[in-house]
């Protein structure tokens, strides 16, 4: 593998993401994945993009969000045009159903900007067919959707299309140290792969490769189980607290999802989580009664102790970087990411303040977003 100016362990969306901005930008870039490119937490994922205003946004967190609201438009576009792939982004609203413990939420989302309208429960049901829900219904318009595997296609052929080397089923095992700085990455085949660079986007399984460099930051796996039901009888996306409903719009309906820290990094779906999922989407939305189970996974998300991602230089490093933890919000926060990544790596001002997602930081106990889905 011939010495690029960034390498990248991890193919999931926040590395093919970050591969494709830096290439874009100059940069020679290779990526290099344990398994099969975008195949782990990424692909797995509901795709739910919630609106944002990255200029009034109030938490870097949130900023990041934004920065994905606005422009996953305009990128899905771009990767459309580049690689002929429809990643299936549209704008289908959502309803959040907020509970006594979300009563600043509206606070927050009128600061920032976005547009929402507090409804009653007669109100929403005349907008979806629900049935037993809890909480107060807000409808939110400009809330979207990304189909993540149609997505992660996207992002591979645009990433080859703009040069960057590619290197599925190439696992990363630990660094090689010179001079006080690590001068390669060492492959599970025997090989390294030396570059000016390195970014460790590998999700849940970061923490072995941050250890080697002084640091435990404690990212870990968290199991999400998903269904997908043949059937579809809402058209916005239904927010109630860590469970979704995803319209497809082709006839499928994605219900989610299970949060299991316990299960470690065993990837795959159980009975009591599946029917757990099922009974909620049938109570949610009576008419998905009637839906066949058309197929269900399970995703290991990055998980950290604040809920928030790492981003920025490993600190005791001047050449290595992080882009880990994102746990719920890879996708959301894929674009935003990248992008400060991208400037931070090409020497520009970032477009958020990364001392909040610094490696080191102290985990805040009650680091909150604006949305949770």
């Amino acid at each position: 593998m011939s010495h690029p100016d960034v390498a990248i362990i991890g193919g999931g969306i926040i590395g093919l993401t970050s591969a494709y901005f830096l290439a874009r930008a100059g940069a020679s870039v290779a990526v290099c994945d344990r398994g099969d490119l975008g195949r782990e937490a990424s692909w797995a994922g509901a795709g739910i993009i919630p609106p944002g205003n990255p200029d009034r946004a109030a938490t870097p967190i949130d900023k990041l969000r934004g920065i994905g609201s606005v422009r996953f438009a305009e990128v899905s576009s771009e990767l459309r045009d580049l690689t002929g792939i429809d990643n299936g982004y549209r704008r289908c609203g959502g309803i959040e159903f907020l509970t006594a413990e979300d009563a600043g939420v509206p606070d927050v989302w009128r600061a920032e900007g976005i547009a929402f309208e507090r409804l009653t429960l007669a109100d929403a049901k005349t907008l979806e067919p629900l049935g037993d829900v809890e909480g107060e219904p807000h409808l939110l318009p400009g809330c979207a959707q990304v189909r993540n595997p149609w997505h992660l296609r996207a992002l591979i052929a645009a990433c080859e299309r703009v040069g960057v080397r590619l290197h599925p089923h190439t696992g990363a095992e630990g660094w090689h140290f010179e001079g006080g700085r690590v001068s390669a990455v060492c492959l599970a085949n025997g090989d390294r792969v030396t570059a000016n660079r390195y970014l460790l986007a590998a999700g849940a399984w970061s923490e072995s490769l941050l250890r080697p460099l002084g640091h435990t930051p404690h990212v870990h796996p968290v199991r999400g189980q998903v269904a997908l039901l043949k059937g579809e009888s809402c058209s916005r996306v239904l927010m109630l607290g860590k469970r979704y409903i995803v319209p497809r719009g082709d006839g499928l309906t994605l219900i989610g999802s299970t949060e299991e820290p316990e299960a470690g990094f065993e990837k795959r779906t159980t009975d009591q989580g599946i029917e757990g999922l099922l009974a909620f989407a049938r109570r949610t939305v009576p008419p998905l009664a009637n839906a066949a189970l058309e197929t269900a996974w399970a995703g290991l998300r990055p998980g950290s102790r604040d809920g928030l991602p790492f981003i920025g230089a490993v600190p005791g490093w001047n050449n290595v970087f992080v882009a880990a933890g994102h746990f719920r919000a890879g996708v959301q926060l894929s674009i935003g990411t990248a992008q400060a990544i991208t400037e931070l790596l090409t020497g520009k001002p970032t477009c958020v303040d990364l001392q909040a997602f610094a490696l080191d930081r102290k985990p805040q106990a009650n680091a909150k977003s604006a949305f949770r889905s």
